[in-house]
């Protein structure tokens, strides 16, 4: 299991320079293209998204009042709450409008060969166990609150908001999730997906 702190994510202005993003993994680790990155945005304003040509975005709404996407095909996209998830092809032109000030959004980029992302948000009420096929990635991200991963091999690690775990096995995994935090559970970002 790789676990990506949070005090860790590099701080990088967006392609347009219109805002500024976090990025806390990227496959490769150095250059463009990459593969696939995992990055925590600030949007302090309205405006244009940078072009992701050839990469497919999805996107969940981590603090803020939300905002409403509008694709240059016409379709719109709002996230309003947070959890809100938003998957669209990073090819289109897309405006950002914010519905009451500035939001704080996770991004999951990966390029169009990887064409079978499943991401999901989970509010663990109860322990979750997440199975896995063969040879794919498991993209863990603590939204809130702390969470308890138990990898297959019984490693167990802590992530603590807005940390980072990815788990790959060659053969099929089950990796199991629990809220530190009865009261209040903790809600996850998870997104399955092979690249080979």
């Amino acid at each position: 299991m790789q676990v990506v702190r949070k005090s860790s994510f590099k701080k990088a202005p967006w392609k347009n320079g219109g805002g500024v993003t976090h990025e806390a993994l990227r496959v490769p680790a150095q250059g463009d293209p990459f593969r696939w990155r995992i990055s925590v945005a600030e949007v302090d304003t309205s405006g244009p998204f940078s072009d992701f040509s050839g990469y497919r975005r999805t996107m969940m709404l981590l603090r803020g009042a939300g905002l409403r996407l509008k694709f240059a095909n016409d379709g719109q996209a709002t996230l309003s709450e947070v959890g809100d998830l938003a998957q669209f092809d990073g090819a289109l032109a897309t405006q950002c409008d914010l519905l009451a000030g500035a939001c704080t959004d996770l991004n999951l980029i990966a390029c169009n060969a990887i064409d079978d992302v499943r991401a999901r948000v989970a509010s663990l009420q109860s322990p979750l166990a997440v199975e896995s096929l063969a040879g794919e990635s498991l993209v863990i991200f603590a939204a809130s609150g702390g969470v308890s991963v138990q990898e297959p091999g019984g490693e167990t690690v802590i992530l603590s908001p807005w940390d980072l775990a990815v788990v790959i096995r060659s053969a099929a995994f089950v990796t199991m999730l629990q809220s530190l935090e009865e009261r209040t559970p903790a809600r996850v970002f998870l997104a399955n997906f092979s690249d080979a």
